[in-house]
């Protein structure tokens, strides 16, 4: 019975350090943190900074033959006025041209992207009977944060010109988007193939043509359609109408018309050429000695290592032409980045001539990578400096158990993060930095009490560690909670700042409270183990111990004690604290 009541008053955080004190799970709890903080740090997406979702969608509008002015009275305005309606939206603009209109929707940071352009398409779709007589039709296109390019892959020769640049990109591109998680991929810059049909007046009017006699038969021949089908030998046939011109001679056997009961052919009365169109972009690239580039992909990487050495394969200005590629939300921009540059190495010497150089002009996964491994090593060296730091003020054996718990809290911390959709960035880094001087608290305190306690000698190991530990428990777990309650409100910042807050938010909270917990089950067990052989090895040096023997205690003592001798003291130290804090 008395054994029963001795239980039932020992407090619950004492019963939980005590039962990670008698068997060997604080190691087993080491060793699975640390394997899913490794797991979390490999898989986890490393960008620069945080995706902050701000659904926007431009309003493609066509109005043919209409002037800006009319565009902006009969479309652009109407269409500003029908979009602010929605729920959601905080901005719209709109830009007119003659011929067309551009209609920019933009909604409230979070808001759900996807609901918001059901919206957006359900306002305009619903109010199509509004929409005036000169409107020829329009298209919704939403604007994405990941439609921006993660890698320019820039292809460019001493030898070719833009057309054949181009017809290279293009198939580089149908390939490259075979690449698991690219997304939007399109090129800048080049000449892109066309079949040109330049047609002659004359002739045309030799023959009572119009251009419009042209264009119909163009259209008319230039499709297959589904015919339906048949049956025949237990084999069902489909059937198709017409194919489309594969060849600028299949084009110039077009008949355009028939005249006297004789065919008309295109060629009687146009030139077709199958060449190089107008260049709609423009994109050029300099070598020689100043010049400098990340990486050229392929078997000119060797001779483009040393920006000296540009200037030896081909110095001056020269035609380019840039394939862009994004990737898919959510993904590494790192690892998407390195599997395009494998599969555009892969092409090298098949779709890619040997006398081709790709230059990597942009690379957002790599300058990412690096500034996530520059916040990581300055990371370590916060560690590296506070783990010093302790040594040498309590001891080497009291600074390894508070860097053991070091990165165990952060490797918890970022599972968490990766659970809830976090990616490694600059922000969530920092945060984890900025928790460094806080989740260290509650090791050093636990360490230091128990120092305290085995220097004493009044008490068996086991029995001492849950006598120090529960002396400072109490006085962690407020200032845990303290803590938590100072960094929450930073989750109902609205506007563009919440996301860029978030991870604070969430972080220096969750690596206090998870230090907490690394109090309960880890530092205890591991104090009782380092500093155990410490303490019976100083005992014959140390015979008792009085703290106010200690310099910290003296300076302390100094400084306090006419605060806490004299009441006027106390209060005159508060008022001049209330004054400078006002």
């Amino acid at each position: 019975m008395s054994q029963d009541n001795h239980e039932g008053s020992v407090p619950f955080t004492q019963r939980i350090v005590s039962v990670f004190l008698r068997g060997n799970l604080s190691v087993l709890f080491i060793i699975l943190s640390l394997a899913v903080g490794a797991i979390a740090l490999l898989v986890t997406p490393r960008e620069e900074e945080p995706q902050i979702v701000v659904p926007v969608a431009d309003v493609l509008i066509s109005v043919p033959g209409a002037s800006a002015q009319e565009v902006e009275k009969q479309v652009a305005t109407r269409l500003e006025k029908l979009l602010y309606q929605i729920d959601g939206v905080e901005y719209v603009y709109s830009v007119s041209r003659p011929g067309m209109a551009v209609v920019t929707a933009r909604f409230y940071v979070g808001q759900d992207r996807e609901r918001s352009l059901i919206k957006l398409y359900n306002k305009i779709y619903s109010n199509q009977d509004l929409a005036p007589p000169i409107v020829a039709g329009w298209v919704v296109k939403p604007v994405e944060i990941d439609d921006v390019p993660i890698i320019n892959l820039t292809f460019t020769s001493c030898k070719l010109d833009e057309f054949a640049l181009r017809r290279i990109a293009e198939e580089a591109e149908s390939r490259v988007q075979s690449v698991p998680n690219t997304g939007r991929t399109y090129i800048v810059g080049g000449q892109p193939r066309r079949a040109l049909v330049h047609l002659d007046s004359g002739k045309l009017a030799a023959y009572g043509l119009a251009i419009s006699d042209i264009e119909r038969a163009l259209k008319a021949t230039n499709v297959s359609l589904p015919a339906g089908s048949f049956a025949q030998g237990n084999q069902q046939y489909l059937v198709t109408v017409g194919e489309f011109i594969r060849t600028t001679e299949e084009l110039r056997r077009l008949v355009v018309g028939v005249v006297d009961n004789r065919p008309v052919y295109l060629s009687d009365v146009a030139t077709i050429t199958d060449g190089a169109d107008e260049p709609e972009s423009y994109c050029r690239i300099r070598f020689g000695p100043a010049a400098h580039f990340s990486r050229i992909i392929g078997n000119a990487r060797a001779v483009f290592d040393a920006p000296t050495t540009l200037s030896l394969v081909c110095a001056g200005d020269f035609p380019a032409v840039t394939l862009a590629v994004a990737k898919k939300k959510g993904t590494n921009a790192v690892w998407v980045a390195r599997a395009v540059e494998r599969a555009v190495e892969e092409m090298r010497g098949s779709v890619i001539p040997d006398d081709v150089q790709v230059v990597v002009t942009r690379d957002y996964g790599e300058t990412a990578n690096d500034k996530v491994n520059e916040l990581v090593d300055g990371l370590l060296l916060a560690i590296a400096t506070v783990i010093a730091l302790l040594a040498l003020t309590l001891g080497w054996r009291e600074a390894f158990i508070v860097a053991v718990a070091i990165p165990i809290v952060y490797s918890l911390t970022l599972i968490v993060n990766y659970m809830f959709g976090y990616t490694i960035n600059r922000v969530t880094l920092f945060a984890l930095i900025l928790a460094l001087g806080l989740l260290v608290d509650d090791p050093i305190t636990d360490v230091e009490n128990i120092a305290r306690y085995f220097a004493m000698r009044i008490l068996p190991p086991r029995e001492a560690t849950l006598r120090a530990i529960q002396e400072v428990r109490p006085a962690l777990i407020l200032s845990t909670l303290a803590i938590v309650a100072s960094f929450l409100p930073l989750m109902f910042i609205t506007g563009m700042m919440g996301p860029y807050m978030a991870p604070m938010a969430l972080n220096v909270p969750l690596a206090v409270v998870v230090s907490t917990v690394v109090a309960f089950v880890i530092t205890p067990w591991l104090a009782m183990r380092a500093l155990q052989g410490s303490a019976v090895a100083h005992a014959a040096e140390s015979p008792g111990h009085d703290v106010t023997r200690s310099p910290i205690y003296r300076l302390s003592r100094l400084l306090l004690g006419p605060l806490l001798d004299h009441r006027a003291l106390a209060y005159l130290a508060l008022g001049v604290v209330a004054v400078l804090d006002a």
